[in-house]
């Protein structure tokens, strides 16, 4: 494992501009401990990527929750267990969401587009080309592309122990790749990677870059994240590695408050980054 100190971090992104920039944001982030949708943060979110996009970069957004939501609007008392119920709430909750997205985004005079991905699209490669040649032609026209996994589809991202995807986090980079992008950003609910679980000893301390991902850095990582969400660091990782071979920086970072958008464009310290190779 190769660490670099805090004093050395963003500083080739500076005055970001013309990048092509991925944003994954976790089910903990657009859902309170009610499983309700949290407005607020949906609608910062909004507004900081639509800033991040008037600076002069191509955003594209990954986001979770939609079974989460979906159970929440279908009042059910505990999260499906069963593959049709999860299915039922991931449509229900796909519609709320877009919905939300679609409202708040236009506050800011943005026009979004959903797509909604499995397994299947990324390996065939007519289903990846077209893929591909969708999302450059919504980014050119400065439309903001809203990814999720098709959960109300998809048995295996569903009922999958070893998920493909992992709450969108390793969907968020296979997204970043296809698109050549610059910069993926992972936004959790935790600050960055720690060298010890900060929720089990008080001591751990945020690493603030990371050079090289091996096998010492993966024995650092800890299970899954938090109730709402499936995701952990180790998918995180996971995701972060992926990056790295094709030379794509990635940051994990705290997105309870999506503000920290205009913190990262302008270079600060923030989080943890996975430094492209």
């Amino acid at each position: 494992m190769h660490i670099c100190g805090p004093d050395i971090f963003l500083q080739e992104y500076i005055n970001v501009k013309n990048r092509r920039i991925v944003v994954k944001v976790g089910t903990s982030t657009l859902t309170n401990e009610l499983g309700n949708s949290n407005l607020y943060t949906m609608e910062r979110l909004a507004m900081a990527l639509a800033d991040v996009q008037n600076m002069g970069n191509e955003v594209i957004l990954v986001s979770s929750g939609a079974i989460a939501v979906g159970a929440n609007k279908m009042h059910l008392t505990e999260r499906p267990q069963s593959v049709r119920m999860k299915q039922a709430a991931a449509a229900v909750g796909q519609c709320e969401n877009m919905f939300l997205y679609d409202k708040f985004f236009g506050y800011y005079n943005k026009t979004v587009a959903q797509i909604l991905l499995n397994a299947e699209d990324i390996a065939q490669e007519v289903k990846k080309e077209n893929l591909t040649n969708t999302f450059n032609a919504l980014l050119e026209q400065k439309i903001i592309p809203i990814v999720n996994e098709n959960d109300s589809v998809s048995y295996t991202e569903i009922e999958s122990k070893d998920r493909l995807f992992g709450d969108n986090d390793m969907l968020s980079a296979v997204v970043a790749v296809l698109c050549q992008a610059d910069l993926l950003i992972i936004l959790s609910d935790i600050d960055g990677f720690y060298d010890k679980d900060p929720r089990l000893y008080k001591d751990a301390k945020l690493i603030g870059r990371i050079e090289t991902i091996d096998e010492s850095v993966y024995e650092l990582a800890g299970g899954a994240g938090s109730r709402r969400g499936t995701g952990g660091m180790r998918t995180k990782l996971g995701a972060a590695d992926l990056c790295a071979a094709q030379g794509i920086d990635t940051i994990v970072t705290n997105g309870k408050d999506p503000s920290v958008l205009y913190r990262i464009m302008q270079g600060e310290k923030v989080g943890t980054l996975f430094v492209g190779k």
